[in-house]
């Protein structure tokens, strides 16, 4: 028996070990951030995370600032969420309603188009303002691709799976060291369908998220990227039974973090945060002018005082 609880000490001290290695070093410089990485995890919910064992994300929010109360916007589905969290606006402004939403098929017309004739999001504005910006998107689920200005991208790729959208992330790092990197992993929202948003699979696949976003940190580490890296996870919706898209708080409360150079540690923010202000925060970040249709803010909170 002591032998037994002996083992399980060193195996918690040894993942504390390995979360605190991974994500230390990308806070201990007051350097500029010249990267900016989001990591969008499909239906994570906030009771989700506190459920699983996530000593990653933990770390993240101990090194970085966080809220476990952002909102989604409504309808709480994928396409409308993801579009606001790069367009920094709702439905109401960009139009897209709906995971059936197309370029030339939607009911309701955006306030404001950019040069690809969608509501101007984050990366055409980087592009713009910023040619030599290298932007790039890996994606698990199909959908994401049809929201994008696709001429603002080096890169945008379609992926089978988690494992493989990391992968290339990656890969793409080491590559090309790009300057916005969007990465969209699925399969909690998998788990949520098939098995239920309360379940203990929809818990091991938000383990199996932490440890992505793990990988992915120790990638940016070993491109050389890490210490000028501000990385921004979070989420569209979470779920109710095994489906989402209701208007309930299990639905359209999600996390939100952010980590790197320049943000306040172990910051509960205080102020709201809704989806649409993570593409005014990365604006905030690279310091862009921001479209008069843009409705959301960056959050300025979650930034350490000069």
């Amino acid at each position: 028996m002591k032998k037994d609880r002996y083992f399980r000490f060193i195996t918690i001290l040894l993942i504390c070990c390995v979360s605190f290695f991974l994500t230390h070093d990308i806070y201990s410089h007051g350097n500029e951030a010249k990267h900016v990485v989001i990591i969008g995890c499909d239906g994570m919910s906030p009771s989700g995370i506190e459920k699983a064992n996530t000593p990653i994300l933990d770390s993240l929010m101990n090194e970085g600032a966080y809220t476990m109360h952002a909102r989604a916007v409504m309808p709480t589905s994928s396409s409308p969420n993801w579009a606001s969290l790069i367009m920094s606006a709702g439905p109401e402004q960009h139009g897209i309603t709906s995971n059936s939403w197309k370029p030339d098929n939607f009911a309701l017309a955006p306030t404001a188009v950019g040069p690809e004739g969608i509501f101007p999001t984050i990366f055409g504005v980087l592009r713009k303002q910023k040619p030599s910006s290298v932007i790039a998107c890996f994606h698990d689920w199909g959908g994401i691709g049809v929201l994008l200005e696709r001429k603002a991208f080096d890169v945008i790729e379609d992926t089978d799976g988690p494992i493989n959208t990391t992968e290339r992330a990656i890969d793409y790092f080491k590559q090309k060291k790009p300057t916005l990197t969007f990465i969209h992993l699925d399969h909690i929202d998998h788990a949520g369908h098939q098995y239920g948003y309360v379940s203990p699979e929809y818990n091991k696949s938000i383990e199996e998220a932490d440890r992505l976003i793990g990988e992915t940190i120790k990638g940016l580490r070993d491109a050389e990227m890490l210490d000028k890296t501000t990385l921004i996870i979070t989420s569209d919706h979470g779920g109710v039974g095994k489906g989402h898209g209701g208007a309930t708080m299990a639905e359209v409360v999600i996390p939100w973090i952010i980590a790197g150079p320049g943000i306040a540690r172990a910051k509960e923010l205080k102020s709201f945060v809704n989806i649409y202000d993570t593409a005014a925060t990365v604006a905030h970040i690279f310091e862009l002018s921001t479209p008069d249709c843009w409705i959301g803010k960056p959050v300025l909170e979650a930034f350490s005082p000069h």
